[in-house]
């Protein structure tokens, strides 16, 4: 059964309280936010109707949000994702090299995970970083002006920490 801890339904209540009476379904971002941290990095049907029961919003309402956002994963992903930038900016400035790179690289296409759970590949799109393309997002940072090399670069240093943290 899919549940929060005591002190996440906490933060749960303190998001929720951000809100006006009535208008719970504001928080539901935020809220798919800590369910994606808590349940492993994705959000499956159940967990994303967890969110709606808590919210007390329909499930699809919920759907609705996840299936929209691309910082949403609804498959279960690596350890490092790659969410590279495929629109206008970053097109002009080679970003399907750079993604057909990276999955030459990893043996993946957009949207998969490498056997080993180390890497998804993501095609997301803009993420406001129009003046450093081709870029991605690695976790909470921007990889900008992306090349072959600093793809590379960027491959070895995930390795290396998987390493390190094991």
């Amino acid at each position: 059964m899919v549940q929060f801890t005591e002190d996440k339904i906490n933060e749960v209540k303190a998001i929720m309280a951000r809100y006006p009476e009535g208008r719970q379904k504001s928080a539901v971002i935020p809220v798919l936010h800590l369910a994606q941290e808590e349940f492993g990095g994705w959000l499956d049907v159940p967990v994303m109707d967890y969110v709606a029961e808590l919210l007390s919003i329909t499930p699809i309402e919920v759907y609705e949000v996840a299936t929209f956002y691309s910082m949403f994963n609804l498959k279960p992903v690596g350890k490092y994702m790659f969410e590279v930038c495929q629109t206008g900016p970053c097109m002009i400035n080679g970003c399907d090299d750079i993604i057909e790179y990276i999955g030459e690289k990893l043996d993946i296409k957009p949207g998969q995970t490498t056997a080993d759970g180390m890497f998804t590949l993501k095609t997301v799109e803009c993420l406001g970083a129009c003046g450093y393309a081709p870029m991605m997002q690695l976790g909470k940072f921007y990889k900008e002006h992306l090349t072959k090399e600093k793809v590379d670069a960027l491959i070895e240093e995930c390795r290396r920490n998987a390493v390190a943290n094991n």
